[in-house]
């Protein structure tokens, strides 16, 4: 985001910016799943990129890159177009694996990217003026959480007929976090009806119904994949150096470590010197050193290193207006803690939300 405010300064000393983007907007992740129980509107949550990089003298393509060459520094795009660079930055983020069959079915849809929960909501509130119905969330991770809560925002919103809402959660719901915060979680949950399953694993999946490691079924109407994300695949499918995860690899300076003029940051790159949860606040530091390291690229000045910096804030918005927070230690939930998010996240969109009128 930093980038993109100031391509107008990169302009200015007559380096050709383009941006190669899949949407004319970005959305902003963090805010997904309110936008999804509809605390927030599309437009509350989302950039106007190509809008913001013309009015600074930059090109947009709305293409998304499938590879690159890092020999001939070349970019190959979905449509096949080919773009030249000097310098590259990736922010290409992350997404949910998902089978190909079930790419168009609006009864399943993954969590991410975002645009998947505009088209789910929409679907859901024409399935909540019908009938009853159940809503099934695969995956045991925060995203499964801030789902099936702000689903029952959504569905309580609605006003017609309340669906059963079920977490499958493997063997242990939000295992990577402390037990307050799971607990709290939990227990929010499970006091608006949410059912929290932890009884074993997805073999498989179809549009209605669940088959489970234990030969169990379960019968579905509705369907969220939240089964862990992953970097995006233009690393691999490139041959360039990437960690244990596909994400790009990257040194100190978010500089690819085998090709010094490929940068990256967010969750489509794997920092070598130690992994980096999946969480925004890291993209967010990175955005100062980044911005740096591209001009210092191109002008041959001394890069950045960019530093993870100490535990970070997180705060999940598990829907009716509640939340969990957790800063080191310090645990607790409640309105207060959707309250601070909320503050948080209206902040940050407003800011780079800015950048359009002035640009």
């Amino acid at each position: 985001m930093m980038t993109l405010e100031n391509i107008g300064k990169f302009v200015e000393k007559g380096v050709k910016v383009t941006v190669i983007g899949p949407s004319v907007c970005h959305y902003y992740s963090g805010m997904g799943p309110g936008m999804l129980g509809g605390t927030y509107t599309p437009e509350d949550i989302r950039f106007a990129t190509k809008e913001v990089v013309q009015r600074q003298g930059g090109v947009f393509v709305k293409d998304k890159v499938v590879r690159i060459d890092p020999e001939k520094k070349q970019v190959y795009t979905h449509t096949g177009q080919k773009v030249s660079y000097d310098v590259i930055s990736f922010n290409a983020g992350s997404y949910v694996p998902m089978p190909e069959a079930f790419e168009n079915n609006d009864h399943i849809y993954p969590v991410k990217p975002i645009e998947k929960l505009m088209d789910a909501a929409d679907n859901l509130k024409a399935l909540f003026a019908q009938k009853k119905i159940n809503i099934s969330i695969v995956g045991g991770g925060p995203s499964s959480a801030e789902v099936a809560g702000n689903v029952w925002q959504l569905a309580k919103k609605t006003n017609r007929h309340m669906p059963d809402i079920h977490i499958f959660a493997g063997k242990k719901f939000m295992s990577r976090f402390p037990g307050n915060v799971r607990l709290k979680i939990i227990s929010s949950l499970e006091k608006r009806g949410v059912q929290i399953h932890e009884t074993g694993y997805v073999k498989q999946i179809q549009p209605d119904e669940i088959y489970f490691e234990s030969g169990d079924t379960f019968s579905t109407d509705f369907l969220f994949i939240a089964m862990g994300v992953k970097p995006s695949t233009i690393f691999e499918a490139s041959g360039l150096p990437v960690g244990p995860d596909k994400g790009l690899l990257v040194n100190q300076y978010l500089q690819s470590t085998d090709y010094p003029e490929i940068f990256g940051g967010g969750d489509c790159i794997y920092f070598e010197d130690q992994p980096l949860d999946k969480v925004g606040v890291y993209a967010v530091r990175q955005n100062p050193i980044l911005m740096h390291n591209l001009m210092a690229a191109l002008e041959g000045a001394e890069l950045k290193p960019f530093d993870p910096g100490p535990d970070y804030l997180l705060i999940f918005n598990i829907g009716g207006g509640q939340g969990v927070l957790k800063k080191n230690n310090f645990v607790f939930g409640g309105k207060i803690a959707f309250i601070i998010k909320d503050y948080i996240d209206r902040k940050f969109m407003k800011k780079f939300q800015a950048i359009e009128k002035v640009a």
